[in-house]
This record gives C-alpha cells, sequence and structure tokens, in this order.
C-alpha cells in the first residue's frame, strides 16, 4: 500500500472553501430561478468554447467543460484550448489548459470536493493522428493522456486551474475507464484500454481496478476479460449494501470490492448498454418508501452480438434497441423487463434525475452507436446517424404503461449524438452540450452533416416558472445519521394551500461526470422527514440527516432540493460528510416527531404521519431510517445464492 499518498493529494483551494462559506450564511435562502426560460422547452444559451464530451457541475454557476486534444479555434497558452469554465450565469466561458489528451477519459469527485479526470489517449496532431513525440511538441504541444490523473479544485473567482502533473499518473493506460467514488470518500478507477480504437480487444483490453488515492498497484476482474469486446466505460454503481453493481457488454456481476471477490449474475436482457451501444442508465431515486434499496433502470442501447462489433458493415444504418430493462441487486439477482419501451430506439440518451422525482432522457440517435472512423459508410465519419431530437419523461411513479411521455417536450436545437453530455443545474433546468464524431474539430459552418458542436442549450422542466419553495435554515453540510434539524416554510412556500404540506419532501442530488451518456456518480436521495403544519399556514419540516450508511449517498459536493407539490426550490449547495477522505462519522439515528396538521386544515389533508413518496403525493413519512439497516444483510443473501458461481479476484 502506498503510505505516501497523502502528500500527492491537493487540498481543496481557500476558492472552493469559500464557495461553501458564501452559502453557509444562515441569511441565504433558496430565492427563485433568475434565468428565463420557457418550461418544457429547449433555449441555445451560449457557446462553451470547446466541445463537450466530458463534464460536471463543480460550482452552483460552475460548469467544467473537458474535450480532447484537437485543433479547436478557442486558444489557450499558445495552443488549442480543450477545456473550459461555463458560468451558467453569464452564459461565458473561459479557456482552462489541460496539457494531456483527455480523449475518452473517465471522472468523478472525491470525497473532499476535489474533482479527478482520469485517463485518455496517445498524443496527437492534425486529424487525431498519433504524434511523433508523446511529451511535447508542434503542432499541439499535448502529452500522452493515457496514465493521466488530472484534479481540479472548482472555484468562484475563475482563478482555478487544472493539475496535469506526470508526478501523479497511473502505473498503467486507462482509455473508457470507469470511475465511482466510495464510502470514504476515495474513488475506485475500473478498467478501459491501452491504445483505443471502436471496441477493446484482447491485445490491450485492461481488465484491472485501482484506487485513488493509490492503495498499490492494479488488481484483476475477471469480468473485463469474459465480456469483450464491447466492455468500455463498464457500467458501475455502489449499491446501499456496499457492494457494486458491474454491467458491460453482455455480461453483469455483482463486486465485493472490499474482499475482491466477483459474484456473476444472469445477462442482462435484450441488448448491449455500455459503449459503444451507450445506453441510458441510471440509479432509480433512493428514497424512505423503498428503504433506500437501489434499482438500476437500462434504456435502449443495441443488440449487436460479440462478433458484430466490426467494421465492415454499414453499423450507422443499423436500428438502435428501444427496450428498457431494470435490476435490484441488493434484493434480487434478475433482471425484469420495465413493461415499457422508449417510443423510438435510442443510443447515446443521456437520463438525468429531476428534483420532482421524474427523469429526463434527452441526446442520441435513433440507428447505429457511438463511435466514429474513416469508413466508407459512416456518415461523414459519424457510426450513428438520424439523431433524435425529442426529449422524453419517465416517472417511476405512475402505472405502469404511463411512465414514458414526451407530450408538450419541445425539441433540440441541433443534434447532440456521440460526445455530448448533460448535467443537472440548481435551478432544476438542464444544461446541454457538445456532439462531435469527428476525429478533429469540424466547423459548424463547414457543412457536414454531423459538424462539432460546442453551442449550449438549457431545458426548462414543468415545474421551472412555477413559484419555487424559498425554505429557511437550510443546511450547508449533512452527515450520516445524527441530529434533526428544521426547515420553515411559509405559507407562500405551500402553494396557499396546507393540503400541499404531505407532498413537501428534501432531495439530495449527485449530478455526476457526464460522458458517453452516463454520468459517473449521480444519485437521488430523499431525507427522511415529518411535518407540522401551524394554524397561520406556515409549517415545518423536520428533517433527518443522511442514512447512517455512506453507501447510499457516499461524502462530497452535492445539491439540496426542498420539493412541494412536484416544484422544487432553487438548490443549496452542500457538502455531505466530513469534507476529508476517509472513514466517515457515523451517528445513531435521532426519530423524528409524528407529522401532524392545524385542525383547520382542509382539502382532506388529514393528520398525522405517512409514508410514501412520488410527485405530488403525500411522501412524508414517520421515521423509516432504520428499515434500511437491514439492506447489508439482505444482499449477504443474495450473495450466498450466487457464491457457487463466485470468482475471487486475481
Amino acid at each position: 500500500m502506498t503510505r505516501s499518498r497523502r502528500l500527492r493529494l491537493p487540498r481543496p483551494t481557500t476558492n472552493l472553501l469559500s464557495v461553501l462559506l458564501v452559502l453557509a450564511t444562515p441569511s441565504v435562502r433558496a430565492g427563485q430561478p433568475t434565468y428565463p426560460g420557457t418550461p418544457l422547452q429547449f433555449k441555445l444559451v451560449g457557446d462553451a468554447g470547446v466541445s463537450a464530451q466530458q463534464i460536471f457541475l463543480g460550482a452552483p454557476n460552475k460548469v467544467y467543460v473537458i474535450d480532447k486534444t484537437e485543433n479547436n479555434p478557442v486558444q489557450v497558452n499558445g495552443h488549442p484550448a480543450w477545456a473550459s469554465e461555463y458560468n451558467t450565469d453569464t452564459d461565458q466561458y473561459r479557456p482552462m489548459d489541460v496539457v494531456s489528451n483527455s480523449f475518452c477519459a473517465g471522472g468523478n469527485v472525491l470525497g473532499n470536493g476535489t474533482w479527478l479526470n482520469v485517463g485518455g489517449n496517445q498524443a496527437i496532431t492534425w486529424g487525431g493522428i498519433t504524434a511523433a513525440s508523446q511529451t511535447g511538441g508542434p503542432p499541439y504541444d499535448n502529452l500522452d493522456g493515457g496514465k493521466a490523473i488530472r484534479l481540479l479544485n472548482p472555484c468562484s473567482d475563475s482563478s482555478c486551474q487544472w493539475i496535469d502533473d506526470p508526478a501523479l499518473y497511473m502505473t498503467t493506460r486507462r482509455w473508457y475507464p470507469t470511475l465511482e467514488t466510495l464510502e470514504d470518500g476515495s474513488i475506485i478507477i475500473v478498467g478501459g484500454n491501452q491504445w483505443g480504437g471502436y471496441v477493446n480487444d484482447a491485445g490491450q483490453n485492461n481488465p484491472t481496478y485501482e484506487y485513488f488515492p493509490s492503495r498499490g498497484p492494479p488488481i484483476g476482474l475477471n469480468i473485463l476479460n469474459e465480456t469483450l469486446p464491447a466492455n468500455l466505460f463498464p457500467l458501475i454503481w455502489l449499491l446501499p449494501s456496499g457492494n457494486m453493481l458491474i454491467q458491460t457488454n453482455w455480461g453483469a456481476e455483482i463486486f465485493d470490492y472490499k474482499k475482491n471477490i466477483e459474484y456473476p449474475i444472469g445477462e442482462i436482457p435484450h441488448a448491449v448498454r455500455t459503449y459503444p451501444g451507450s445506453a441510458a442508465t441510471t440509479m432509480l431515486p433512493l428514497t424512505p418508501a423503498n428503504q433506500w434499496t437501489a434499482t438500476v433502470l437500462f434504456c435502449g442501447g443495441t443488440n449487436l452480438q460479440p462478433d458484430q462489433w466490426t467494421v465492415t458493415w454499414n453499423i450507422a444504418a443499423y436500428p438502435a434497441d428501444a427496450t428498457c430493462v431494470k435490476i435490484t441487486p441488493d434484493v434480487s439477482q434478475n433482471w425484469i423487463d420495465e413493461g415499457e419501451t422508449l417510443p423510438d430506439g435510442r443510443s447515446m440518451g443521456s437520463f438525468i434525475l429531476l428534483p420532482d422525482e421524474t427523469i429526463f432522457l434527452s441526446c442520441g440517435a435513433n440507428t447505429g452507436t457511438a463511435g466514429y472512423g474513416n469508413d466508407s459508410w459512416a456518415i461523414g465519419h459519424s457510426y450513428a446517424d438520424n439523431p433524435l431530437y425529442t426529449a422524453l419523461i419517465y416517472d417511476p411513479n405512475k402505472p405502469l404503461g404511463s411512465r414514458m411521455s414526451s407530450a408538450g417536450l419541445g425539441k433540440l436545437n441541433v443534434e447532440r449524438m456521440y460526445h455530448s453530455s448533460s448535467t443537472l443545474l440548481p435551478d432544476g433546468s438542464v444544461w446541454i452540450s457538445g456532439s462531435n464524431p469527428n476525429p478533429d474539430f469540424v466547423s459548424p459552418s463547414s457543412g457536414a452533416k454531423y459538424p462539432t458542436r460546442s453551442s449550449v442549450e438549457r431545458f426548462f422542466p414543468a415545474y421551472y416558472n412555477k413559484p419555487r419553495p424559498d425554505p429557511q435554515n437550510l443546511p450547508t453540510t449533512l452527515g450520516y445519521g445524527g441530529p434533526a434539524w428544521n426547515i420553515t416554510l411559509q405559507a407562500s412556500d405551500l402553494g396557499g394551500s396546507m393540503s400541499n404540506l404531505p407532498t413537501a419532501k428534501v432531495v439530495i442530488i449527485r449530478p455526476g461526470f457526464s460522458t458517453h451518456a452516463m454520468n459517473m456518480g449521480q444519485r437521488y436521495v430523499q431525507l427522511d422527514s415529518t411535518y407540522t403544519g401551524n394554524q397561520d399556514g406556515t409549517a415545518t419540516l423536520h428533517v433527518q440527516q443522511l442514512p447512517p450508511n455512506p453507501a447510499i449517498l457516499v461524502p462530497g459536493p452535492a445539491m439540496l432540493f426542498v420539493v412541494v407539490n412536484g416544484v422544487p426550490s432553487v438548490a443549496q449547495w452542500i457538502m455531505v460528510g466530513n469534507g476529508q477522505l476517509g472513514t466517515q462519522t457515523i451517528n445513531a439515528v435521532e426519530p423524528l416527531p409524528s407529522s401532524s396538521m392545524p385542525q383547520n386544515a382542509q382539502n382532506g389533508a388529514g393528520t398525522g404521519s405517512g409514508s410514501g413518496s412520488g410527485t405530488g403525493s403525500g411522501n412524508n413519512h414517520s421515521s423509516a431510517a432504520g428499515a434500511n439497516y437491514a439492506l447489508p444483510y439482505m444482499a449477504s443473501i443474495v450473495l450466498a445464492g450466487l457464491a457457487a458461481g463466485a470468482m475471487a479476484v486475481l
């Protein structure tokens, strides 16, 4: 084990801490959105300077954008820029310098708020051709990014810069790796390949995982040897049990990373969901009503078999898959057909968790897959065609058969296919940019069907222009268990009706690191709460801290929303955990008082406490927190049933 690793990890800068301190001022309230937008519509709002192959929300009004090395018109330090900081208030960007090739890197955020961007490809020259020098030189002066670990501490004053120091690099090459933050705020780095290509192959596969900060040399992971060739960017979720769900190509497993044991489960039905199939994927909201039990949803992708991943035929014309499946791996190893399909087959679709507990789907194509190349059948260079402009809202709380809807939704202004990205913003809108199925920059004015896109658009959900709750006494930090706290709601926050009080809930969302149709680390957790309604029309929400289990929501920055009748407040930026890497403090859960309504409450609001979850429905809870503590035990029963097929990690 590398004992010196703490010396290598930059601490959050004063600028990052200042973001948190400003928001910690007691007088700060949620307020109302200031950005103009039309509900259910998309709006072109600006330009990111570089194509948004990878993005993350690093501060309340800052989206950080990472591209690959290419000949972008925007310059920084004497060469084309491959990264930027985008201000969502002003729609202006600041070029940032990334010196190594971040092509198809992975990312996530440490428990102290430092963001990682990991891996990439060789240094290149025009047209994506491998450069003669891998340590700098004309025309781009970029470095080989295959082993790179790039660090950023976001800031409020545009002073922060990427740390791209070869002294911090990995010992093994990773192109298309997946990163998942762990219970102690460290990060596991999984998979990838060494030199690139449309799909992986045995000669360059990297079937291992490692950690940052380092815990020693890479460790083998068998599933990555058994799921070639479509096993890049493996889909990974840390589960409330502390195990992981890993899904790649057609294979899947539950992985006990603490004991280095893999438990294979049945193949995912219908389609390949990993890159290049690139299905829309997300963990569904974790709520007191479902006892914070994880269910993961997969929609779209492609049904190509392992021997079909060749470029000798017209992949761009092949229909994308429309099926949706889900699994609740801490409870059962069985895959379940959602029972509804997408209205159109879709590859490269992106799921974004909204604070009203619905899920927004946009981007992607109806035929083909992710990827590009110099093939006669490619559309320019694109391996996909027939972009999908219409978005979709998925509501997991509606009856089966009515969960998916595009009613009233506008359309994207331009195609958003390969190398496009999306993220949730604090006002509840969705930031969307990118699309670049090309080996080098192709100007939108070139006449190419699918050029390089750096334009930015926002989607405004149905709730966007409704009066927002403006709660008082919002926290800036949350722990695991410990004292409950109270949030004050005015009558106006309840829409003037006490009958809306039972719908009030407190939601934490990690928007994640967005790339290649997935948001690594994206998660939605509803806190347990009860309420007290007052005769004067005001109310108090009694809210518990997070459940005493960091696997439900790992340490690090997140957004807190108060949602009333499906309408969210503007988010409060918070830090989950103690802001440091290491074992998090776990405290006993403080019981909540029973919910109560004033005697003059009307519209059948009722008295007492309840449970359940959903948009616009009664969803407050008597203390449900202890019910989830059985999850590790339930998961152990599931694993015991899989033990006969378990594989010790080499």
